[in-house]
């Protein structure tokens, strides 16, 4: 009965027009996969190349690779549907978000030694996170849309708190630059990451921001939290190889 009353509060409206990404928002997208292609080809290369630090330079390579994917998708016209409010929404980006964000979670715990169990758990509060951004994005209701917010930014502080406080912990106890190295990398995440629901907000949320605006918006914070990371990575090459091995993955 409440879903009823909540529908008939929020009828959908069928569209006549669209509002789609402009010039500007496809020239972001091009530069975006032009970078993330790039990128790709030489984390690949790396990785290749053996030693310690390969298993960094597989997840750096799938990182870029996904994002590359999805930006191709999207410059396609793929991997969009038209939402209340008659905009164009590109669900082809949350699921890259499922994917590479997870990958750099295990990624920065692979660099920290943290345990499976404190990988596993950011893991799942980031599906949540990104699950529910999914869902309010598309959600009709927005009681509900909003419902969805709340979720979303619960479940990433507990990603948050994982990446920042328990794995930044385990680098800590490494000790020496790879700790230092940690500290770089998870705060250039956590501040890329935190942007994420902020362009949320007034995109999928409130609907300020025009497609394209909001398109180069997530560009540049998926430039600077997958490419930016993973030559950070590239950058300490030397600083990994000499801490070995460190933690399995089991």
């Amino acid at each position: 009965r409440l879903q009823a009353v909540l529908l008939r509060k929020n009828k959908m409206v069928e569209c006549t027009t669209i509002e789609e990404v402009g010039s500007t928002g496809v020239g972001a997208m091009t530069l975006a996969f032009l970078i993330f292609i790039v990128s790709t080809v030489v984390f690949v290369f790396k990785a290749n190349n053996g030693g310690e630090t390969r298993k960094y330079y597989y997840c750096t390579s799938y990182i870029c690779g996904f994002a590359a994917i999805s930006y191709l998708g999207m410059l396609s016209g793929q991997g969009w549907l038209a939402t209340t409010g008659c905009r164009q929404f590109f669900y082809a980006r949350y699921i890259d978000y499922a994917v590479t964000t997870n990958i750099t979670i295990l990624l920065l715990g692979l660099l920290s030694g943290a345990t499976t169990e404190l990988i596993a758990g950011a893991v799942g509060a980031d599906l949540a996170w990104i699950g529910a951004a999914f869902l309010g994005s598309v959600s009709v209701v927005s009681e509900v849309k909003w419902l969805w917010f709340f979720i979303t930014i619960g479940a990433l502080i507990i990603v948050s708190h994982h990446i920042v406080v328990l794995f930044k912990a385990s680098a800590e106890a490494k000790g020496g630059e790879i700790a230092q190295l940690y500290g770089k990398l998870v705060w250039l995440t956590f501040l890329c990451w935190i942007c994420y629901p902020v362009i949320w907000l007034f995109s999928e949320g409130f609907a300020s921001f025009s497609i394209s605006f909001e398109v180069c918006a997530y560009a540049l914070v998926d430039v600077a939290s997958k490419v930016g990371l993973s030559f950070m990575v590239m950058s300490a090459n030397d600083v990994i190889s000499a801490a070995g091995e460190g933690t399995e993955f089991v």
